[in-house]
């Protein structure tokens, strides 16, 4: 069969659910004392390179390369950060696959969280259109999530937990595990080097909602059978302990739910689906309605009891418009917006600016959800509103009413000893995340040179059971999205935006006599976000009379060279402010030749 083509097949159950026979299991040594052979460039081996996840949290994406075989494991989004102006999000870079775009076998995604999954509209069909190879859940949202976009029809294949799928030189199977999210999966990878397994995001949750908890024992075969490379979640690896359970935080939110004497108002994130689907089926119990608000909520609940996830009679859900019809003490809200974000549905209601909701003193509302980092003054502004109209306010600093979806020292220090890897590879999660898990691992018995730390787009080599950390790297240089532009802004363009934001702007007009370069007439001068200049006559005339100085003609008989008066114009003006005010406005000069 031709490598393009991949095959599905189910797993009876009744042998090696991964074929691994060949992958002998190893022990650990406390110190790698032989020097590791070296890896030639000549030589037939399996690259792996992370192209987005291993220096921030979010834009997810793993490549494996393997002779003219190539798959990549999730395509995610980045939130754009605080000096980042105007854009939407940031995407991974595909500059590695021009030209190699009909050697992509598939997308594999973990889970349907968009850190993991945002990317693929963008991305996927300018890499040859590739077959996507997702979970119900997972699959279910990326098709609804396409339709918002004009681009080629994605190839979705919908797979299950137990399917195997032969991707040209690679099997690609799968492992249940536990996230915040229905359908979270991890990946086990057969390729002719070894077994390489990604765990995606993950924790381990004995009583997780509506679903089972990981497949210890899968797991526990596959690291029998032999693992090459292990690529492990790092989002909360500098966190002791063991992740709080779902179940914890559904009984707590069930018991506020149940005395709450007023509306409850749940602000939680829109893909947090078993957190919504604890609620409303409580909520249900209890006799309770419930309002979603939200798009992306509302989308993902319809997507959720679609599939089964979640399970409650159609007359349990209202519009956020019918709430006032019931009593108080009988309506459940759940909504957008527990991070403060301005267009969301918790922070338009609490400004008043909602169409059907307003806060009342009765109302109890929880932020389901812990605090993004660089969100904290949001947050806190959106409490402040919260109290301000007298609602009780709860977060997850008072109550348990939220349970990370990430694994902590502890869970991780039990995958590591499932799945005995020979090399470890933290990934997802800043440099600083990556160093703790990689501390993890060396508690466990692995040494430096068997823990590979990267940085995105450096490239591990794999030959014959040895890996190393080579110096190449392939290029993963952010790519903006901003409306409907993806990769038309650059970083100049962003540092022109945060002068702009920072200092502002200032346009010269000046008209030149065309022959000979003479000023004529005074210059105009227009200020935005720089100076009021009713209230700055005096650094007006002064700036004035710096462009005259600037422009005085030094050779009358030549003709005007206006590119020339711009950078005089512009360099003159920029030591000038700066002198002044300390300043550096940007500073647009307008050349007019008469």
């Amino acid at each position: 069969m031709s490598p393009k083509q991949p095959t599905t097949t189910r797993n009876s159950g009744t042998r090696n659910p991964r074929g691994h026979s060949r992958f002998k299991g190893r022990v650990f040594r406390a110190k790698q004392l032989q020097k590791q052979p070296q890896i030639h460039a000549s030589d037939e081996h399996l690259r792996i390179m992370v192209l987005g996840g291993c220096e921030e949290v979010g834009r997810n994406c793993t490549l494996l390369e393997y002779k003219n075989d190539i798959i990549l494991i999730d395509m995610g989004l980045q939130f754009p950060e605080e000096d980042m102006p105007g854009i939407d999000y940031i995407i991974p870079n595909m500059t590695y696959l021009k030209g190699k775009e009909k050697n992509v076998r598939g997308v594999i995604i973990t889970h349907g969280h968009y850190d993991h999954i945002g990317a693929i509209p963008h991305t996927v069909p300018n890499i040859g259109n590739p077959p996507i190879y997702a979970l119900p859940m997972s699959a279910a949202i990326i098709k609804r999530r396409q339709e918002d976009f004009h681009t080629r029809k994605l190839d979705v294949k919908v797979t299950k937990i137990d399917d195997i799928l032969k991707l040209g030189a690679f099997t690609v199977s799968f492992f249940h595990i536990n996230h915040n999210i229905p359908d979270s999966a991890g990946i086990v990878i057969e390729t002719p080097e070894g077994v390489v397994c990604h765990t995606g995001d993950w924790k381990f949750d004995f009583h997780p909602a509506g679903a089972q908890h990981a497949d210890f024992q899968k797991i526990a075969a596959i690291g029998k059978s032999g693992v090459l490379c292990l690529m492990g979640d790092s989002t909360n690896s500098n966190r002791p302990g063991h992740q709080v359970s779902e179940k914890v935080i559904g009984d707590e939110l069930e018991y506020i739910n149940e005395k709450a004497s007023g509306r409850l108002v749940v602000g939680t994130f829109a893909s947090l689906l078993s957190r919504v689907k604890q609620i409303i089926e409580s909520s249900e119990k209890l006799g309770k309605k419930v309002a979603i608000d939200g798009y992306s909520m509302r989308t993902n609940v319809e997507i959720a009891k679609e599939l089964g996830f979640i399970k409650c009679s159609q007359s349990t859900l209202i519009k956020p418009e019918q709430m006032d019809s019931y009593p108080d003490n009988k309506i459940v809200l759940i909504c957008t917006g527990a991070q403060g974000e301005k267009n969301a549905a918790l922070n338009r209601i609490a400004n008043n600016e909602h169409r059907a909701i307003k806060i009342r003193k009765t109302d109890t509302v929880i932020f389901s959800s812990s605090v993004i980092p660089g969100n904290e003054a949001s947050v806190q502004r959106l409490m402040d509103t919260l109290y301000r109209k007298g609602a009780k306010v709860i977060n997850y600093q008072m109550m348990d009413v939220h349970a990370g979806g990430h694994a902590k020292k502890e869970d991780i220090k039990l995958m590591l000893a499932l799945f005995k890897p020979k090399y470890y590879v933290p990934i997802e999660g800043n440099h600083f995340l990556l160093r703790e898990n990689a501390e993890v691992a060396y508690s466990m018995g692995l040494d430096e040179d068997h823990v590979f730390v990267v940085d995105n787009g450096q490239v591990m080599a794999f030959s014959n059971g040895t890996g190393i950390l080579t110096k190449e790297k392939v290029p993963t240089d952010y790519i903006f999205v901003d409306g409907l532009g993806v990769g038309d802004v650059s970083q100049v363009v962003l540092r022109d935006r945060k002068v702009l934001a920072e200092d502002g702007m200032v346009v010269i007009i000046v008209q030149i006599d065309k022959k000979t370069g003479a000023l004529i007439g005074n210059p105009d001068i227009i200020s935005r976000g720089f100076i009021f200049m009713k209230e700055h006559r005096e650094l007006i005339e002064e700036t004035r009379n710096e462009v005259r100085k600037a422009m005085a003609d030094k050779d009358p008989k030549s003709e005007a060279d206006p590119k020339y008066v711009r950078e005089q114009i512009r360099d003159s003006l920029g030591t000038f402010f700066y002198k002044k005010i300390e300043r550096r406005p940007m500073i647009l000069p307008v050349i007019l030749e008469m």
